[in-house]
């Protein structure tokens, strides 16, 4: 079976991450098991992975930190796979760049359900477009970044996966619960996420976040991408 997509594991506890590289393998995934988020930045800065499983309880750096660290450098999509299912845990892993929350115990077969519907939503987001030019900005879809003048701008794959649904639409207005199904496919149920995530890149972009140039307010509607900001 050809690989379909590589993983990197963060996980400590040897015995859970042999069962989640165990049922990624059967769906034909490749799989990278570290044991810190030490080890964790080192192997993923030498090799490309499509995304990461990362446990919050880590020796040493936790997994809070490495995903802070990481989202510095990169958008690749993140599940967190913890014990630790405090509302507040779920709200600061999501709100510092994971993409899913996925408390233990957990089903296998639900987990790599979720991972292969992250990954399709990743692969359909980077087939919408090659790059998109605007301001100062490329959006490098393929590369699954934004950068500006040369440097990499960080975003988390949630906050790069709106804004490659808008800049990809320019000119149209989308309400938000048009972005919300395309971008969280209704996995969470709350549509005051996507205003969250408009302000979050807003205060990345926009030089004025309070006036923006490029992501726009649509009274009564949603959000469109200025088609003016666009350019060849």
């Amino acid at each position: 079976m050809a690989v379909q997509a590589r993983v990197l594991i963060i996980e400590d506890v040897k015995e859970m991450a042999d069962l989640i590289r165990l049922y990624l393998q059967k769906e034909g995934m490749d799989s990278t098991i570290c044991e810190t988020g030490e080890d964790g930045l080192a192997v993923f800065a030498r090799n490309r992975f499509d995304l990461i499983v990362l446990d919050i309880n880590l020796p040493g750096m936790d997994g809070f930190e490495f995903l802070q660290r990481l989202r510095k450098v990169s958008a690749v999509p993140v599940m967190i796979v913890s014990a630790r299912d405090a509302d507040e845990d779920m709200i600061l892993g999501l709100g510092i760049g994971a993409d899913e929350f996925v408390t233990k115990p957990f089903s296998p077969k639900v987990l790599v359900a979720q991972v292969r519907a992250m990954l399709r939503r990743a692969t359909d987001m980077k087939a919408s477009a090659n790059s998109v030019k605007f301001g100062d900005y490329i959006l490098d879809i393929d590369g699954y970044l934004l950068k500006r003048g040369g440097e990499k701008v960080p975003l988390s794959s949630k906050e790069f996966e709106v804004l490659s649904f808008l800049a990809t639409h320019p000119g149209k207005a989308m309400t938000p619960e048009t972005i919300y199904s395309e971008v969280w496919r209704n996995q969470y149920g709350d549509i005051t996420a996507v205003a969250v995530y408009i302000q979050r890149l807003r205060k990345k972009i926009e030089k004025d976040p309070s006036t923006p140039v490029f992501i726009e307010t649509v009274h009564g509607m949603g959000y469109r991408f200025n088609p003016e900001a666009v350019h060849a």
